[in-house]
C-alpha cells in the first residue's frame, strides 16, 4: 500500500508556528503536516515544556485538530478536557504539556487540508478574535510555502528528464531552469533548496560543449565563477525577459538586476546581453 507523506516541509512549519506564537499571544503553538492517508503528524512545538505531543499521529475527525480539518475550518475549545464537542483520544497527550485553551487551524491547498496548526494556553480563558486571526495567517503562510514547494517539485520533474533534441523542448528546459533558481532563493526547506539548485547544475552543465547532456557539475572548473544572483539573472535574460520583468521574478530593483547583468558581462569579457548568454552557456552555467 502506497503512503502519502508530505515531503520536507518542517522549516516552512517552524516558521509558521514562530509566527502564530508571536502574533496570537498564545505561548504555546505546535503542529504539523499530513502523514500518510488522513493523519497529520505533530512534528513542530514552540513554547513546549515536555516532549509530549512530539510525533503524535491525529487521524481525520479525532481531537480538535481532526474536527478542524473536517469542517476545514479554525476551531477553539475554552477546556480542552471537559469539551462535550470534540472527541478525547488525545487527553494523555494535552493533559502531560498542561493545556486547556486550545485553537486549530487547517492548512489547505488547493482544497486539501494538508496540516494541522494549533495555539493553546494553559489556563482556561475564550479565545477571541486575535489569535484566531494570528493563527490563520500563520495557516495562509505555511500554505503558500507548500503551493511554492508544490512548484518546485513540479520544475524538479521537469528537469530530471533528458532532454529532447527537440528545440522547442529544450528552451522548456531552459525555462524550468531559470524558475528553479528563482523558486531556491525562496524555498526554506535546506534540503529541497539544495536539491533545486544541484537540477540547475545539472542541467546547465548538461548543454555545456564537450559535456553532451549528461553532465551534473555547476559549469567548467576553469571557467568563470559568477555569483548566484548573475547566474540567475542571467537565466531571464536567456528567455526574453527584459530588466523590468526579471527584476519583478527575482523580487530585486530593476537597477539591481542591470548592476548584476553588468558584473556578469564583465567576467564573462563580453559587451552584450546575448553575448554574455551565449558565454554563460559555453561556459556550462546556463542550459
Amino acid at each position: 500500500m502506497r503512503v502519502e507523506s508530505e515531503c520536507g516541509g518542517s522549516a516552512d512549519v517552524r516558521a509558521a508556528l514562530s509566527r502564530l506564537r508571536r502574533t496570537s499571544g498564545l505561548p504555546v503553538a505546535f503542529g504539523g503536516l499530513r502523514y500518510g492517508t488522513g493523519r497529520y503528524r505533530i512534528s513542530e512545538l514552540t513554547g513546549a515544556r515536555t516532549a509530549a505531543l512530539h510525533g503524535l499521529a491525529v487521524r481525520h475527525g479525532n481531537g480538535l485538530g481532526g474536527k478542524a480539518a473536517v469542517l476545514t475550518r479554525p476551531f477553539a475549545v475554552t477546556d480542552y478536557h471537559a469539551s462535550a464537542v470534540i472527541s478525547h483520544e488525545y487527553d494523555a497527550a494535552v493533559a502531560a504539556e498542561g493545556l486547556c485553551s486550545v485553537l486549530a487551524v487547517p492548512v489547505v491547498v488547493r482544497r486539501r487540508v494538508r496540516g494541522v496548526l494549533y495555539g493553546a494556553l494553559r489556563h482556561p480563558v475564550q479565545l477571541g478574535d486575535r489569535p484566531l486571526s494570528a493563527a490563520m495567517e500563520a495557516a495562509r503562510e505555511l500554505e503558500q510555502a507548500l503551493l511554492l514547494q508544490d512548484e518546485a517539485q513540479r520544475l524538479l520533474s521537469v528537469a530530471r528528464q533528458p532532454a529532447a533534441a527537440d528545440p522547442a523542448a529544450w528552451e522548456e528546459v531552459r525555462e524550468a531552469h531559470g524558475d528553479l533558481r528563482a523558486l531556491a532563493q525562496r524555498v526554506a526547506d535546506p534540503v529541497l533548496r539544495h536539491e533545486l539548485l544541484a537540477a540547475c547544475g545539472r542541467l546547465a552543465a548538461a548543454s555545456a560543449p564537450g559535456r553532451g547532456r549528461t553532465g551534473d557539475g555547476p559549469g567548467r572548473p576553469d571557467g568563470p565563477v559568477l555569483a548566484p544572483r548573475e547566474v540567475d539573472v542571467l537565466a531571464y535574460v536567456a528567455s526574453g525577459a527584459t530588466n523590468a520583468a526579471t527584476a519583478e521574478r527575482l523580487g530585486l530593483r530593476p537597477e539591481t538586476v542591470k548592476s548584476y547583468l553588468r558584473s556578469a558581462m564583465r567576467k564573462l569579457g563580453v559587451h552584450s546581453r546575448l553575448q554574455a548568454v551565449v558565454a554563460a552557456r559555453r561556459a556550462g552555467l546556463l542550459p
